[in-house]
């Protein structure tokens, strides 16, 4: 039953059994995710007061140690853990994606979530959403490698973990649907949908038990009071996409510098950089949601917005560059509140008279910061949404979005931090269309089931009994193990033009030569029953063969589900497009 339900998961358009795959995989990644919020809170529950996190509460000489420390205890960790297993967080997920087919290890996702609950906790300048991602994708991934299912759904799976991860961590169960498509896999199919959308509701509906259903942010219905506040906009856009842009630059220029220190003192030095940062603002500590709140509500003063602005975006920067585990998307809407608010007030200010709030333009420039760092205007909108619930922020938020996304687009080249960062670890994201639709379709779905199988030396008699079969293809085997491919009508022809002059009870009993007859043979090459038709072209292309056999991942390449041709992908890919 259950290798029945493999064979039908190769199939793009199987459905049904993947929206209950989803279903299931968004309550491990919700439960997971609970866990891993549970675990900061209780870490954070030694030093901090109940409730939101306020390290404002906490001394001078604590704020500058507790970073510092928790950096070096983390390093430590790291320095003592296989190069391989550090790997971590959303850039880590996209490599996987891109080139090892979706399959996370299990080690790298327990690095992650101990480690990115020790950075939240110590106080660095990180998110929780980034560690989130990578749990989330790594249930999914960890759970169709269990079933053995085939890597297109496994693909999927992927994407259900990361929209459940998303929704259950913020409550923002849509905006996880969009920004799995949009952010991670890149690509938006219609058969994904409908698991991706089950799982991130499962896995949401599940933490509101916990967590309630309130928004991340209480503020007021904010709007826009008129059409003349129009520059304001795009004043406010203008001011994000250059901090998007200086944000990825110095992101970057953090991550390639003192690469060739031990990790354990560049997370430390990172952590004491934060320190530093936090002991003249201490809001710049942990996620930071607390002062954005007061922001949204205009009850900070335009000194703090632009110190946290000044001092957040070095310690994120730093944190993150230097290697500490951690989100940039929950800093980066800090960041973009900050500048939003500063504008709007500085605005109202010079020109005082009907104009919004300065909380309005900070919500706009959060909203604005995250679609310009990730280049994902539609998963910004959906969050800011869902993060305020305030449907009034839809219409300005789409002018700010694009606007500030362009801007940022223009001055790095046009790409998401996370690209940006991959590429500085000198690996390249492949996307085409081809890739894209036979990554979707397993090759268990296009396989070809009528062939039958035959030693290589065999008998007339033997080849006619097997002809009664009317094989499309029939595979040559010598000592157990397929070599080649026969078309069946070629083998056919050869018998019929043979017998019945020559002594044909001889004739019928003479052994033949299956790989000496006059055919078009073409040379066989094995591919795993799991794999995508585009794992399967890139295997034909190292083999330099034209044809392959299917056979089960875990069997020594005796037994053979089909037969694929490279005609069989080709004609495969222009049904589909």
């Amino acid at each position: 039953m259950l290798e029945k339900l493999r064979l039908r998961l190769a199939n793009p358009d199987a459905i049904l059994p993947l929206a209950i795959l989803g279903l299931l995989v968004g309550l491990l990644a919700g439960a997971i995710i609970i866990a891993f919020r549970l675990l900061i809170q209780y870490l954070q529950s030694f030093y901090l007061p109940p409730g939101p996190e306020d390290y404002t509460s906490v001394d001078v000489l604590f704020r500058l140690l507790l970073p510092t420390l928790g950096g070096l205890l983390i390093g430590l960790i790291f320095h003592f853990t296989p190069p391989a297993d550090r790997y971590i967080g959303v850039v880590h997920v996209i490599e996987r994606l891109t080139y090892f087919h979706g399959y996370l290890p299990l080690r790298n996702a327990v690095l992650q979530f101990f480690g990115a609950a020790l950075s939240i906790a110590s106080g660095h300048s990180v998110g929780r959403e980034g560690p989130s991602v990578h749990l989330g994708a790594a249930s999914g991934s960890l759970a169709g490698k269990w079933l053995h299912l085939p890597n297109n759904s496994i693909r999927t799976l992927v994407a259900c973990g990361v929209a459940a991860a998303i929704g259950a961590s913020f409550n923002t169960p849509l905006a996880g649907v969009i920004f799995a498509m949009e952010v991670v896999m890149m690509e938006y199919t219609i058969g994904s949908f409908t698991p991706v959308i089950l799982a991130s509701f499962s896995a949401t509906m599940l933490s509101r038990e916990i967590y309630g259903t309130a928004p991340a942010f209480i503020v007021p219905a904010l709007e826009m009071g008129s059409v003349h506040e129009l520059p304001v906009l795009f004043a406010t856009a203008i001011a994000v996409g250059l901090l998007a842009a200086s944000f990825t630059a110095l992101l970057h220029y953090f991550s390639k510098l003192m690469t060739d220190t031990p990790v354990w003192f560049r997370m430390a030095l990172g952590g004491l950089i934060t320190g530093l940062c936090a002991v003249s603002i201490p809001q710049i500590m942990g996620v930071s949601y607390g002062v954005v709140n007061d922001t949204l509500l205009g009850q900070v003063p335009l000194w703090l917005m632009l110190s946290i602005l000044v001092l957040k975006l070095l310690a994120t920067a730093a944190g993150l560059g230097m290697g500490l585990p951690g989100g940039l998307i929950g800093p980066s809407m800090v960041l973009g509140a900050m500048v939003g608010g500063s504008v709007g007030l500085t605005v109202s200010t010079l020109f005082p008279g009907e104009m919004s709030s300065h909380g309005f333009y900070a919500m706009l420039g959060m909203g604005a910061m995250m679609g310009a760092t990730l280049q994902a205007p539609l998963a910004a909108l959906m969050a800011l949404l869902e993060l305020t619930a305030n449907p009034n922020i839809l219409l300005p938020a789409m002018l700010t979005v694009i606007v500030s996304g362009l801007i940022s687009k223009e001055l790095v080249g046009g790409k998401s931090i996370y690209l940006i960062l991959l590429e500085a670890r000198g690996l390249t994201f492949r996307h085409n269309p081809l890739a894209q639709s036979l990554h979707h379709i397993g090759v268990a779905s296009v396989m070809n089931r009528n062939f039958a199988a035959s030693e290589r030396f065999s008998t007339r008699e033997a080849l006619q009994r097997l002809m009664k079969q009317s094989p499309q293809w029939v595979v040559i085997k010598e000592d157990n193990k397929p070599q080649a491919l026969l078309p069946g009508a070629d083998l056919a022809l050869y018998l019929k033009e043979e017998s019945g002059d020559k002594e044909k009870q001889e004739e019928e009993k003479e052994q033949i030569d299956l790989m000496e007859i006059p055919a078009a043979r073409q040379k066989l090459t094995p591919v795993p029953r799991h794999v995508t038709l585009w794992e399967a072209l890139d295997m034909l292309d190292k083999a330099k063969s034209n044809a392959s056999y299917i056979t089960r991942e875990d069997s020594s390449g005796v037994g053979i589900y089909g037969i694929l041709t490279r005609k069989d992908i080709e004609a495969t890919y222009r049904y589909s497009d």
